[in-house]
């Protein structure tokens, strides 16, 4: 039997390669690789974090950074895009990969997310579609969803915009928007 510590599937690995006959999961004794493989992916916590590369949405991904350091859960970065439509192209040039795009973009701010919250266990991925449909999937089996508002509606003084609006009213989960301060 080994003690706690136990936070991520890695985990479970290693105390099991270890030698170790059993782990310890919270209050639970399990003596199973792989039922304690299972355990610990359903016992952490999972923050989803809505990014687009606006200042705003980078704020809701550092509250969303803290939120998992508070409360030990693992981050899961998702970027969303979709090919364009309304700029009057004929064509589209060889060699571009929006997918591609986006996840250069990302890497730069993953990288220093890491950096600042190194206990922070963080994912990441880039997801074909329009953010709205793309946030409520990755919702699914989450404890939170955390999205930045820029607030842009039609409607003065409208509070969130469509995006982060759709997510409070269609997530499984419950949902922080982040609004910038401007």
């Amino acid at each position: 039997q080994t003690g706690g510590g136990i936070r991520t599937v890695a985990d479970v690995a290693a105390r099991f390669e270890a030698g170790a006959s059993a782990v310890v999961i919270g209050t639970l004794l399990v003596e199973q690789p792989d039922a304690a493989r299972a355990l610990v992916e359903r016992w952490n916590e999972r923050i989803v974090a809505g990014i687009d590369g606006s200042p705003v949405s980078l704020m809701a991904l550092e509250w969303a950074a803290r939120q998992a350091e508070y409360t030990d859960s693992s981050l899961e970065v998702v970027a969303a895009w979709e090919w364009p439509t309304s700029f009057g192209w004929s064509f589209i040039p060889d060699g571009y990969d929006p997918a591609r795009d986006m996840a250069e973009t990302l890497e730069p701010v993953l990288e220093k997310l890491r950096a600042a919250h190194p206990d922070v266990v963080v994912n990441s991925k880039v997801v074909e579609g329009h953010p709205a449909p793309v946030l409520i999937h990755e919702s699914v089996g989450a404890d939170l969803l955390v999205v930045g508002s820029r607030g842009h509606g039609e409607f003065v003084g409208m509070l969130i915009g469509s995006t982060s609006e759709h997510c409070v009213a269609n997530a499984a989960c419950p949902v922080v928007v982040i609004r910038s301060h401007s």
